[in-house]
């Protein structure tokens, strides 16, 4: 007779211990609501939702509410991005300029740099560079001499900033941080890449993603735009402020995610999407490329995007920390970070676990060990508030015996 204390490897007892850590976080006013799905060898183990999804709307957090998954954009974008590579389209090596001509003279700020126009000419970022964040872009939200500039001239990816073409423009018009490959930084690279598709497939970003991926693994609930018909299901997204630490500075039945809204598709960040959504995609990824009647990428491709892509460790070559994930003892692959020391992240977990998170605190990860696919939905910004993400992977690993 089967043990029910046990199920596929976790002790069933502490695994029901993340349903008493998420309600904690909702008394002590860390979020509103959340929701984790837990899963091995593709098996759910654990799913639970808790809180609320809209404290103005007294809605609750569903398996089927729709969220802000932000950053955990960039996985599938490179995803569509490594299709066109599989295809003979394009190759890693290539630079920037080659499809996008507007980035031919590039200037990259010299060491030390004070000033903005304290620059030097350098080679254009290659697309390698855009998918492991060494391109020399930046993020508004960054600390530098650029991040402040970007910050300034209200540069970035928004859904309503005008379009991807003309947000890729002024990007060019820019300096970069640093020579290419020198350094790391988190950066609009992967939005970079989401207009690359563009040009060289001809479709929208939004349609091809539709089309190649969200269509064939079934995600009907993911895209760059809420319908009409759905908003009861959109989470309202917080802000933790000094004073507040759960303003909603994003309502859903009034945010520019909601249908007709969207005018720039934003592959490093503009996704929405649903629990059962993403786990569809993150069990394609930890099946390497195959799914339940096909596959997107073949298993070597995949392999090679869960490699560390970086000379060393992030923390060589960049921040000791991002948000709230050490980069000590972690490497970055093609759309994704990797882990290569669990001990050097001070967080348990296994060689190759490879995963992102989200601005809205929106976390994601495969183990290839163990046969995880885990994810954790809430909506508050920023991701760095609080230590969730080493939080629940503890717990996940905690529940695992066999």
């Amino acid at each position: 007779m089967a043990n029910k204390s046990t199920q596929n490897g976790f002790d069933m007892a502490r695994l029901g211990l993340i349903d008493e850590w998420m309600h904690r976080n909702i008394e002590i006013g860390r979020y509103t609501g959340c929701s984790v799905l837990v899963a091995r060898n593709g098996e759910i183990a654990h799913l639970s939702c808790a809180g609320l999804s809209s404290v103005e709307r007294q809605f609750f957090y569903g398996r089927d509410t729709i969220v802000r998954i932000k950053s955990m954009t960039k996985m599938i974008t490179t995803v569509g991005f490594m299709m066109l590579v599989e295809r003979g389209l394009i190759h890693l090596d290539a630079p920037l300029s080659a499809i996008l001509p507007e980035f031919d003279t590039c200037h990259a700020l010299v060491d030390g740099a004070k000033r903005i126009d304290q620059v030097e000419p350098v080679a254009p970022p290659t697309l390698h560079q855009l998918l492991t964040h060494t391109s020399g872009m930046t993020y508004g939200f960054n600390p530098g001499v650029l991040a402040e500039h970007y910050a300034n001239i209200g540069l970035d990816f928004g859904p309503t900033t005008g379009g991807t073409e003309a947000v890729c423009k002024r990007v060019a018009e820019q300096p970069l941080a640093f020579r290419p490959g020198t350094s790391w930084e988190y950066s609009i690279g992967v939005d970079v890449i989401g207009r690359l598709i563009e040009v060289i497939d001809g479709r929208p970003l939004d349609q091809y993603l539709e089309e190649e991926v969200f269509v064939p693994l079934g995600m009907a609930d993911t895209g760059f735009e809420v319908p009409h018909g759905k908003v009861h299901r959109f989470a309202d997204c917080y802000t933790k402020t000094a004073e507040d630490p759960l303003v909603c500075t994003d309502r859903g039945e009034s945010s520019p995610y909601l249908e007709g809204q969207a005018r720039t598709f934003s592959g490093g960040g503009g996704l929405v999407s649903t629990l059962d959504d993403y786990f569809k995609f993150g069990e394609m990824i930890r099946n390497f490329g195959r799914y339940d009647g096909g596959m997107l990428l073949s298993p070597r491709t995949v392999d090679f995007m869960r490699r560390n892509h970086l000379k060393g460790e992030i923390s060589s070559m960049g921040p000791s920390s991002f948000a709230e994930m050490p980069m000590d003892g972690m490497g970055f692959g093609l759309g994704g970070a990797v882990v290569l020391d669990p001990a050097r992240t001070r967080t348990v977990g296994s060689i190759g676990d490879y995963g992102w998170g989200g601005l809205a605190s929106t976390n994601f990860w495969t183990d290839p060990v163990q046969h995880l696919t885990c994810i954790f939905f809430t909506q508050l910004i920023p991701s760095s508030s609080y230590p969730s993400r080493a939080e629940l992977k503890a717990l996940v690993h905690a529940a695992l015996i066999d």
